[in-house]
């Protein structure tokens, strides 16, 4: 049965898609790369044709659907780290590099890893005729007592079991945007981390104490309530009684995610509300910690592909 009409997948494209998620692309054939939002050489030429489709999830969850066509091969270079990323092969192969480790990967294949920007996730997709991805990225682990990475950055290979990989084929081919698929995917979501996140001394950690969790979750509810204040590690870990590197590795540990990376993530959360709000972009950047506005709109803009303006209702 044919396919349906495709849309093209051009580098202008990867470059919209590079300033969103913090992602560098290199195309096999063109010289360089493109830094994340800068358009690459031949723009206008198609790198790939088909469907690309956001499924929104609970707020801690980015799943991603990919279908394509790859006319040209390219390399994809994540620079922001997230607690646990999740990739599965319906179709198709790609070759994740994290650091001095490559694997191949064909369908029924997937891929589990922790990574930053100092040694990031690469990740190969040959030319190929068809080539479907399920991605999800973890951006906090606290909300489904998922375990905390360590510090180093990780790559485990796994299999998806036979009658799971039969039912992502399955949901893949439903609507992404129909309202049951949500909850499918939903579902499906939590399968793929109970069968993907790695069961080795890798993932274990000292255990937290009743007095060490109470701190930090005091410490979060602080930072969510009043985002926009000045934070400085120092005296966050006074207040704590704890010393500095105790406090960034007790809350990675509790919340998966750094400290201030929590911090910046609840001024933009915070940030978007005075925005929808009518606040002028100056007046948010302000009251949202940040010193510069355009420090703050490109922050935005990486964070929710849009730029403050484009959020902002006139009063």
């Amino acid at each position: 049965m044919p396919r349906a009409a495709l849309n093209a997948i051009t580098p202008h494209t990867l470059a919209q898609w590079g300033q969103r998620f913090g992602i560098r692309y290199r195309i096999d054939d063109a010289p360089g790369a493109a830094a994340p939002g800068a358009a690459a050489p031949g723009a206008a030429t198609p790198v790939a044709r088909g469907e690309v489709h956001d499924v929104r999830l609970f707020d801690s969850l980015h799943l991603t659907l990919s279908d394509l066509e790859v006319e040209r091969g390219y390399t994809s270079s994540s620079m922001q780290g997230v607690p646990w990323f999740v990739s599965v092969v319906l179709e198709g192969e790609v070759s994740p590099t994290l650091g001095q480790q490559t694997l191949t990967l064909g369908a029924g294949d997937g891929f589990c890893a922790h990574f930053d920007a100092a040694q990031p996730l690469i990740v190969h997709q040959p030319r190929q005729r068809r080539l479907k991805t399920v991605n999800l990225a973890v951006l906090a682990t606290a909300p489904f007592a998922l375990p905390a990475p360590m510090s180093k950055s990780a790559l485990h290979r796994w299999s998806l079991p036979p009658s799971l990989y039969r039912t992502l084929v399955q949901a893949a081919c439903e609507p992404a945007s129909a309202w049951r698929q949500r909850l499918v995917w939903q579902g499906l979501a939590l399968q793929l981390l109970g069968n993907a996140l790695p069961e080795s001394d890798e993932t274990a950690t000292p255990r937290l104490s009743r007095r060490d969790r109470d701190c930090l979750s005091a410490l979060h509810e602080r930072i969510r309530r009043d985002p926009g204040a000045e934070y400085c590690l120092s005296a966050l870990a006074r207040d704590a009684a704890m010393s500095t590197s105790s406090l960034r590795q007790k809350f990675r540990q509790l919340y998966g995610d750094t400290l201030f990376t929590h911090v910046r993530r609840c001024r933009l959360d915070q940030a978007r509300r005075y925005l929808e709000q009518g606040v002028s972009v100056q007046q948010t950047a302000h009251a949202c910690g940040f010193k510069h506005a355009t420090n703050f709109a490109t922050a935005f803009k990486r964070a929710f592909g849009v730029t403050p303006h484009d959020v902002r209702s006139p009063r």
